[in-house]
């Protein structure tokens, strides 16, 4: 049940994040969750997409180089200590956190949606399953 996350390498130059944004615009690909880190001449772009084969696709076609990794989204409480919820199962389980951000959710809600990529997703799911926290599956990611 876990969700693909697209990672975008692209140069360290004004405007190639727009870019990226405006090809996936273009074909009507809603980014659901985003993540920019840099490094010394290029960034990483990691997004949850509603279409991944569409957006991999029109990428691809623009000459944007990308991949796909499996990783963990989970819906917590938006309270405070929501979020140390599943960092408690992660430490607890011995699961090693890489990175985490959040993604949107349409309306109003009372729940937040954090992307953790961790070493094994299929372990993570399971620990955070038996803490009775949900996990998102590839399919709702549109619905959120």
């Amino acid at each position: 049940m876990s969700v693909k996350q697209i990672s975008i390498f692209l140069e360290n130059k004004p405007g190639k994040m727009c870019e990226v944004s405006e090809v996936l615009a273009e074909r009507g690909i809603n980014m659901r969750g985003i993540s920019l880190a840099e490094t010394e001449g290029f960034g990483i772009v990691r997004i949850i997409v509603d279409d991944v084969y569409e957006a991999t696709t029109v990428l691809k076609d623009n000459d944007f180089l990308n991949k796909l990794t499996s990783v963990v989204v989970a819906e917590i409480p938006d309270i405070p200590g929501g979020l140390s919820q599943i960092l408690k199962v992660f430490a607890d389980e011995d699961i090693n956190l890489a990175y985490m951000y959040a993604l949107s959710a349409e309306g109003p809600t009372n729940k937040a949606y954090m992307v953790f990529k961790v070493d094994d997703h299929k372990t993570a799911q399971a620990a955070l399953t038996r803490a009775g926290i949900r996990v998102v599956s590839q399919e709702e990611i549109s619905s959120l």
